[in-house]
């Protein structure tokens, strides 16, 4: 694997003349998680398709880039959508980047990660045949399997219940460690917890808030998590668009 390398992002970005976020200075360090915290429609999930470079429909004027390596081929993206193909079983849907580059797919490590997520009896089932949470535990082990310095991941935990969500926040960070993450979340919970550095965004711009000094991931009944995510819940709800 690549050096895990520092993301940096500065400008503003639009859709159809419409603004998505106006003077945003990002910059991601390497080999940690970043947490990026905010309401619908401050521009997240829009920061991690420019890095990806799926974002043809949003006019971006600035600068955005990797230090010391190009993004492309570099880079393993979690989406808010599953995007499982129906008619691949679990197993070959984790397969299936592999299979999409020609490379020998790697079966019995596959088999592994969805064990991991919890899945090692639903692997021959196809999409239809499974839950909203274990079609997204799917979608994570396929992005588990990249063996890629850079992860974008899109509200990776949001269908999972809370016993099953902690536990996956925690296999993440241990398959993850190393790499440069990018986390969009709505949860100031899972940023207080997995966060190294969280940035809120808000309708009005950005701002860093301080996590809390212990090792991610952490537990949820510490005090400094608790106090983080309390202050996190408090600036997303003064967040008003119309102010």
């Amino acid at each position: 694997m690549t050096t895990a390398p520092t993301l940096y992002l500065s400008g503003s970005a639009s859709f159809q003349q419409t603004p998505v976020f106006t003077g945003l200075d990002l910059n991601i360090r390497a080999g940690e998680w970043t947490c990026l915290l905010g309401s619908s429609g401050v521009g997240k999930s829009t920061i991690l398709k420019l890095f990806a470079g799926l974002a043809d429909q949003v006019q971006f004027d600035g600068t955005l880039g990797a230090d010391g390596c190009v993004l492309d081929g570099h880079v393993a993206l979690m989406a808010q959508d599953d995007l499982l193909m129906p008619w691949l079983t679990a197993l070959e849907n984790v397969l299936l980047g592999a299979r999409l580059r020609g490379e020998t797919p790697d079966v019995a490590r596959a088999k592994d990660v969805l064990a991991r997520v919890g899945l090692a009896d639903k692997s021959a089932q196809t999409p239809s045949e499974l839950s909203g949470g274990q079609r997204q535990r799917v979608a994570l082990a396929r992005t588990l399997m990249e063996d890629r310095p850079i992860v974008l991941l899109d509200e990776p935990f949001s269908a999972l219940d809370a016993k099953t969500r902690a536990q996956m926040q925690d296999l993440a960070c241990e398959l993850l460690a190393g790499r440069t993450v990018l986390l969009v979340t709505h949860d100031p919970a899972e940023a207080a917890r997995l966060g190294h550095k969280i940035v809120l965004m808000t309708h009005h711009g950005s701002r860093e808030i301080t996590p809390p000094t212990s090792k991610a991931p952490r537990l949820g009944t510490d005090p400094d998590v608790l106090r983080a995510q309390g202050e996190l819940l408090a600036l997303l709800c003064e967040d008003d668009p119309e102010k």
